[in-house]
């Protein structure tokens, strides 16, 4: 069976004015509950989900209130029905964008399966998100999963469960929370409370599980909810549905959720441009997304409105930047040659003065196609760019380690690590290989760019 091999490119994407209608429900014959592990890349979720017949890898992403699915060409193999032409709105600044609406197709998630769903194929493909995940990607889903079951998603051990909500009994242990969740054209949003300096103001959030951010706050002077003016860095915040956002990135001395309080938590303040206040929810101040989800697992109940939750081995895990300023993606796959040992001959040769068998050893080699790192961003205030590293460079190597025995994920840990932390890079660049030395920084530096 051919796959849908369809990208991916950034890590946020919410629609904002959608109203819809109600379309086939998931069942689950047989059993009153279904586990699915998942990957966990970037923050984000991703769940096998079988459309038409079809294997995909889809973000659960609460943000979404309908499946969507990216890039197909003339040559994927996925039947799409009863279809017609839609405009979808989201964050960005270009207004609206195309896309197909497919009925009655049919998706199974594990053993749960759902008839007579709805899908919508965006063909931009600018909305790709599989380079900088490291991991193939197809859409997103949300609401279509959640409104039919109790969802639980365990962090800590990379599996979400589907619960019939009827059997579905919430945990009795003191190490459970419990909060209201507001639903509002069909996404979640949660009350939590934010420490600016000295003071506290109490938010409401959109629960965002296809962000990989911390939080995202929106600008709003009246209520107080403004960046540090002393520490915050402008920065690129992601692709949505209508173009790219961009904004401040900075911190907050904390954020509440119930009795759960985090400190020194990440945040992300997009620019007005890219916010439409007309299609927002007027309640909401912003996103909670994944950096934050994923210090809890949850149980996520739509019909009782309510959230559950307990703190996980993620929860005192400090909140990084990328202090290297380096923004890698996975550029396709490169032939690496591969030593082993092989026998110099087919027979076997006695050990006289032992009276054993000894196989004589050389070593060969083979090529193999491994995956291949670029450079697409770079700081230009940083050590990176001020030890020559640039855009384009292709990364060999990162402090004596191959990379293409390393997973994307695994290469931004060491990007995100402490500042003073020395950092040996050996790229490819036009043919020549170089290697640069240089430490991780601050990625709040006002350092201006070197010539």
């Amino acid at each position: 069976m051919k796959r849908l091999y369809i990208n991916i490119i950034f890590l946020f994407l919410c629609f904002n004015s959608w109203v819809v209608v109600a379309q086939g429900q998931f069942f689950l014959k047989d059993k009153v509950s279904e586990k699915i592990d998942f990957e966990f890349a970037a923050n984000l979720i991703i769940i096998p989900i079988e459309i038409n017949g079809v294997e995909l890898s889809f973000v659960l992403d609460t943000g979404v209130s309908k499946p969507i699915l990216f890039n197909l060409t003339a040559n994927d193999s996925l039947d799409l029905r009863n279809t017609k032409t839609f405009y979808l709105h989201g964050l960005g600044a270009d207004g609206k964008i195309e896309a197909l609406k497919s009925s009655y197709n049919r998706f199974r998630i594990g053993n749960a399966v759902g008839s007579n769903q709805d899908l919508y194929v965006v063909f931009d493909t600018d909305i790709n998100f599989t380079p900088r995940l490291g991991v193939v990607v197809h859409g997103i889903i949300g609401y279509d999963v959640f409104k039919d079951f109790v969802v639980e998603i365990n962090y800590s051990s990379k599996y979400i469960r589907l619960h019939k909500p009827e059997f579905f009994k919430p945990k009795k242990s003191k190490r459970w929370q419990s909060i209201p969740v507001e639903i509002h054209k069909n996404k979640p949003y949660l009350d939590g409370e934010i420490m600016l300096g000295a003071d506290s103001k109490d938010v409401k959030l959109l629960m965002d599980t296809g962000s990989s951010d911390a939080l995202w706050l929106f600008e709003d002077k009246i209520k107080g909810i403004v960046p540090n003016d002393s520490l915050f860095f402008r920065d690129y915040l992601g692709k949505g549905l209508s173009g790219s956002v961009y904004g401040q990135r900075s911190k907050i001395k904390g954020f509440r959720l119930a009795d759960f309080n985090l400190k020194n938590v990440n945040v992300a303040y997009p620019d007005s441009v890219s916010v439409d206040a007309n299609r927002i929810y007027k309640e909401r101040d912003g996103s909670l997304g994944g950096d934050v989800l994923k210090r809890f697992n949850l149980y996520v109940d739509y019909t009782n409105r309510k959230l559950h939750f307990k703190k996980n081995h993620y929860y005192k895990k400090p909140f990084t930047y990328n202090n290297s300023g380096i923004v890698l993606e996975h550029n396709g796959t490169m032939f690496v040659k591969e030593h082993i040992k092989v026998p110099k001959t087919d027979g076997y040769s006695l050990n006289d003065e032992m009276n054993s068998v000894k196989i004589d050893l050389s070593f060969s080699h083979r090529m193999l196609l491994k995956p291949m790192y670029s450079i697409v961003e770079l700081r230009k205030s940083s050590n990176a760019y001020a030890a020559g590293l640039r855009v384009g460079d292709i990364l060999l190597s990162i402090n004596g380690k191959e990379v293409y025995d390393l997973k994307l994920n695994q290469i931004n840990e060491i990007l995100h690590g402490k500042t003073g932390r020395p950092i040996k890079l050996k790229i490819e660049r036009y043919g020549e290989v170089k290697t640069f030395r240089f430490k991780l920084d601050n990625a709040f530096k006002k350092n201006e760019p070197s010539d």
